[in-house]
């Protein structure tokens, strides 16, 4: 309902949409943002790095690894190397000693370790 309020306002080609994941809905929301509503400028953070500090609980930005796995699996060109974005993620995660957040990076980066 938002998105499409603010829709009567603002051109679409003006629009972006960022979603923290705390609830596991960012891709859906994401998805619905691109497929009924024509957004095609999606703000995501590398290993889901982030957050948000007004919100209690929030579990951080949605993955751009996750984001562009489900993009590429729409059929959509992003000019994005997959496997180079799950490297960045795993390294900056390693050198912040934390894990990343990327459902995919973790999936993937499993099946060739």
């Amino acid at each position: 309902e938002m998105l499409r309020e603010v829709k009567t306002v603002a051109d679409t080609k003006q629009i972006a949409v960022h979603f923290h994941d705390t609830y596991g809905q960012a891709l859906a929301n994401i998805y619905a943002s691109i497929t009924e509503e024509g957004i095609s400028v999606v703000d995501s953070s590398v290993a889901g790095l982030g957050g948000c500090p007004y919100a209690k609980g929030a579990s951080g930005n949605v993955a751009t690894e996750d984001v562009i796995y489900m993009l590429h699996g729409m059929g959509m060109h992003t000019g994005i190397d997959l496997d180079q974005l799950i490297e960045a993620g795993l390294y900056i995660s390693n050198v912040l000693g934390r894990p990343t957040r990327s459902k995919v990076a973790l999936a993937l980066s499993t099946k060739k370790g």
